[in-house]
């Protein structure tokens, strides 16, 4: 789940304790190309406030528009679908051919309870799916372990929401410091930890949690749910093999390590070494990034970036 996600939801809590009446609007499907994913959310507000985002924002001043003509009663939950005619792709800046379906699901002051129960998952960093019955808009929700898609089905639709994506950083180098940059603006929350007090003092990156100590125990403690990212930076493997021990045998979605090819084979041997298994190996990601041509540390953060992207879009093999 995005951190703009969670704003959407914090913020229709806060309306709805106004008693105000809430759309959230929620991409179920797309067709071809379309400028937000499947899950991406809206809410608007009865008196026109809005946030969040389902398009570049064109289908938002629609769906206001609507709301207020009165088109929608809100009585159950409805679906709405934008893109059905080349016209209606260019009217809201849609890609061509593209198409996207939205639930239109109207919030009062009683769905503040599951709201403000999703926002508790998302605070002990757990997942959680909602379940709403498409004839009558009833909403129910039930702990999950992974993030899991969107599911459509014909009485009813389950979406996941999940926490924000954590990216902890190994070594507080230059390259961690435009990793971190590119990362943050990609909209995952960013650690960076060294057990080399110096290094952690000259830190001239971004403003991210600076975690000292041994990168074992920051790694175990910070970063070994299904929502983590670990990526080793420092070519020192006696800080990286650390971090790396815990990592591949936690429940980190990814574990990068930099190093070129050769490195990669001893890193392998060395992690053999201190007893990891084949299966916790196989699950290292180096050299990190994709095989770009990167020189530079913000060319090597794009490659990085890059290969994190393709896996979380499902273009790559985990």
């Amino acid at each position: 789940m995005q951190t703009a996600d969670r704003e959407v939801l914090e913020q229709v809590a806060d309306w709805l304790g106004e008693e105000r009446r809430v759309w959230l609007c929620t991409v179920i499907r797309t067709v071809g190309s379309s400028p937000r994913p499947v899950g991406s959310i809206v809410a608007i507000c009865e008196d026109g406030r809005r946030i969040g985002s389902v398009s570049g924002g064109c289908v938002e001043d629609d769906l206001l528009e609507r709301l207020a003509q009165g088109r929608y009663s809100g009585a159950s939950p409805e679906l709405v679908e934008y893109g059905v005619s080349a016209a209606e792709n260019e009217r809201f800046g849609l890609p061509c051919g593209g198409r996207i379906v939205l639930l239109l699901q109207c919030l009062v002051a009683a769905d503040r309870v599951w709201i403000g129960d999703i926002l508790k998952y998302l605070q002990a960093r757990q997942c959680v799916k909602r379940e709403v019955d498409l004839a009558n808009g009833a909403t129910s929700l039930s702990p999950l372990n992974r993030f899991e898609p969107l599911v459509v089905e014909q009485d009813k639709i389950e979406q996941s929401f999940g926490p924000q994506m954590r990216l902890l950083l190994v070594g507080a180098g230059q390259l961690a410091s435009s990793l971190a940059e590119l990362a943050l603006a990609m909209d995952y929350e960013v650690m960076v930890t060294d057990p080399r007090p110096d290094l952690l003092d000259q830190w001239a990156g971004p403003e991210v949690k600076l975690l000292s100590g041994m990168p074992d125990d920051v790694a175990l403690e910070y970063a070994c749910d299904a929502s983590s990212i670990v990526i080793t930076l420092t070519h020192d493997p006696r800080i990286d093999d650390m971090a790396l021990m815990e990592a591949l045998k936690s429940d980190a979605w990814y574990v990068g390590a930099l190093g070129s090819q050769r490195t990669t084979q001893q890193r392998r041997q060395r992690l053999r070494d201190l007893d990891l298994s084949a299966e916790d190996i196989e699950r290292l990601h180096a050299p990190v990034g994709l095989d770009i041509g990167s020189k530079t540390p913000i060319e090597i953060a794009v490659a990085i970036m890059a290969e994190i992207t393709a896996l979380r879009r499902g273009r790559l093999p985990s």
